[in-house]
């Protein structure tokens, strides 16, 4: 059974990728492609974020990414989605190397309602422990949820924003022949 977050704090997931994948035309495809796979897993998107074309973190000569935020729904407890997440990433080609590396896809548990959990074998980390400092979730996300506060630290997402590094660009963009958020996939 899909749990609705009407009324209860929602959950945030975040994607993104660099590198064109062999059965999709570029980044965006390969992360619409996700979107839409999501629900086969009991994931149900809500809604999403306008798209956004992102400079690498850290700064790299590695081509720019690609990345959404979506609020999503499921019965999944937080350790499993962050399982199922990856499960996915599986399938769709990802092959973890090292840490900031190009990637085909990623696929992030941003926010589980508010939760705050630290690390411990297995478990999720939330919320995402280099949220707050990234361009690239922050500027979606605030698209989502402008009113969001971090649960650990309670700042405020317009105030995160505002203490972010001028090099981090996130430019959000809209591709041709693919649905354009705010909406649903």
């Amino acid at each position: 059974m899909l749990v609705d977050n009407t009324g209860d704090r929602p959950i945030f997931i975040g994607a993104g990728a660099n590198l064109p994948h062999p059965s999709y035309t570029s980044p965006r495809e390969t992360l619409h492609a996700a979107l839409l796979e999501l629900d086969r897993w009991k994931i149900r998107v809500l809604r999403y974020s306008r798209w956004y074309r992102t400079a690498p973190v850290p700064v790299s000569d590695q081509p720019w990414y690609v990345n959404v935020v979506a609020e999503i729904a499921t019965s999944l407890s937080a350790d499993d989605l962050l399982a199922t997440l990856h499960e996915i990433e599986d399938l769709f080609g990802r092959v973890r190397s090292v840490p900031n590396a190009p990637r085909l896809i990623d696929l992030d548990l941003l926010d589980y309602r508010g939760e705050i959990a630290v690390p411990g074998a297995g478990r999720a980390i939330l919320p995402h422990p280099r949220m707050a400092e990234r361009a690239f979730v922050l500027r979606p996300l605030a698209d989502l949820a402008p009113t969001w506060r971090h649960p650990v630290s309670g700042a405020s997402i317009q105030d995160l924003l505002k203490a972010l590094p001028a090099d981090q660009v996130a430019q959000p963009f809209q591709a041709a022949g693919l649905p354009f958020g705010p909406g649903r996939v």
